[in-house]
């Protein structure tokens, strides 16, 4: 075991009550990374759609919202974007 590692076993998910923090597997869940995935998914839902125009239309309307909401995140936790995908604890202890 290398120095200064952890003892005990990572959890599958941690939760930090004081600072409002979620950790998945010792990787911190920024809300604006959170935004960006699925921001992103939706969007390439929404590239890969097909079938006539009114259909498809009627069918985008959710991957819509969730690009919006998506985007809701990232706008929320912009000032913070330079740690969202930062490896392990690092400075997010």
């Amino acid at each position: 075991m290398r120095t200064g590692a952890r003892s005990t076993p990572r959890r599958l998910v941690e939760y930090d009550a004081l600072h409002h923090r979620v950790w998945i597997r010792g990787q911190r869940c920024h809300h604006g990374a959170t935004g960006t995935v699925v921001a992103l998914s939706a969007c390439l839902a929404l590239l890969a759609g097909q079938g006539p125009i009114a259909k498809a239309q009627a069918s985008a309307r959710p991957f819509a919202a969730l690009a919006l909401a998506g985007g809701a995140l990232m706008a929320h936790d912009w000032k913070d974007r330079s740690i969202w995908f930062e490896r392990g604890r690092g400075s997010q202890s």
